[in-house]
């Protein structure tokens, strides 16, 4: 690619980033659904096995989860310097928007309406949020990797009915997937 390419990629980079990011409420679980619509339906950067690594990776590490999707993506499509725009895109609106509330905190504070419409954006955000674990688990599902479905439900389980602590799932699920990964490495398939 020549400088100019080179440019464009990286300012195309930063604004799909950029609008999701100002244009998403609700965080990391809201965010990862319009990544992937973005990044791997429509701009085809990513395959849907990069994305469900990447939303993974992204819940499992310290930090907002679409931070972290969006450093993980960066990376991958252009290493440190991806890493850092899709980083900078990412928290500039919610940081602008902070920034902005703040200083009229006391008026919004007991306003009606504001109160209504946040409570309205809770619905939406709760669809939303279906669609993700829907989608996710439909992959999973294609995939047709019982370890990966026996995990999944075994995850949903302990922490619906049995409400265990969700950094032992975490340690779980990691030591899982890593005797998976080892299984896959040694044999050459899934389990």
């Amino acid at each position: 690619m020549n400088r100019r390419e080179i440019k464009h990629f990286y300012w195309k980079l930063f604004w799909a980033t950029f609008t999701l990011s100002a244009f998403t409420f609700g965080g990391g679980f809201v965010m990862i659904p319009l990544m992937r619509k973005k990044f791997v339906l429509k701009l085809h950067w990513l395959s849907e096995e990069e994305m469900l690594d990447i939303t993974a990776i992204s819940q499992s590490t310290p930090g907002a989860m679409a931070v972290n999707a969006s450093i993980l993506i960066g990376y991958r499509l252009a290493g440190f310097s991806g890493a850092a725009v899709t980083l900078f895109a990412t928290i500039l609106p919610p940081l602008g928007i902070l920034s902005l509330v703040s200083l009229g905190y006391a008026a919004f504070r007991d306003n009606i309406w504001v109160a209504k419409a946040l409570k309205g954006m809770q619905a939406g955000i709760a669809a939303i949020v279906a669609d993700v674990v829907l989608d996710l688990g439909s992959e999973v599902g294609k995939q047709k990797n019982l370890v990966s479905i026996f995990v999944m439900l075994a995850v949903f389980v302990g922490l619906y009915f049995f409400k265990i602590n969700m950094l032992l799932i975490i340690a779980i699920s990691a030591a899982i997937g890593v005797a998976q990964g080892l299984w896959r490495r040694r044999v050459g398939k899934a389990l």
